[in-house]
């Protein structure tokens, strides 16, 4: 792989990876080590793409299991939060009462919205990146969308 690619990859899929996986990890550190242990993944393996929409499929699903395997970790496990740690913010993303409702959701709800509705895939896709049925998906997105319309009244945001 060239400097070139390299640079192409890094630009095009490195604000992807980071906000994938901080809905998974809620610390922007540990989605930073995430998206470098992705393109370590890429670079390694060099994987073969049939198009553009297979190559972002591939990454996705490098960086779901990435954090699926980040949280299992007895590291992950045995970590607890420094006070004293400087922060360094997410990603920037627009401060919407929306995205701070989607915050609030279970894991699996919460990743099918954003993967849904921010990175416009479908429920299909969805079902083979995170490896779930199709009908499953259509329920996490159901059930998100209720309660997040839910949390969005409550607040008067709707």
């Amino acid at each position: 792989m060239d400097t070139q690619q390299a640079n192409r990859l890094v630009a095009q899929y490195s604000n992807m990876i980071l906000r994938i996986s901080y809905q998974y990890l809620k610390q922007t550190y540990d989605a930073e080590d995430i998206c470098q242990t992705v393109f370590l993944k890429y670079l390694t393996k060099a994987p073969q793409f049939e198009n553009d929409q297979h190559e972002k499929a591939w990454i996705i699903r490098t960086t779901v299991n990435a954090c699926k395997d980040y949280l299992k970790s007895s590291f992950f496990r045995r970590t607890v939060a420094l006070d004293e740690a400087e922060t360094i913010a997410a990603p920037a993303v627009p401060d919407t009462p929306i995205l701070d409702a989607l915050q609030t959701l279970p894991k699996e709800q919460r990743i099918a919205l954003y993967l849904y509705y921010y990175e416009e895939y479908s429920a299909r896709e969805i079902g083979q990146i995170l490896g779930k049925s199709e009908a499953n998906i259509n329920q996490l997105l159901s059930r998100g969308r209720r309660k997040l319309r839910s949390a969005l009244s409550a607040e008067g945001s709707l």
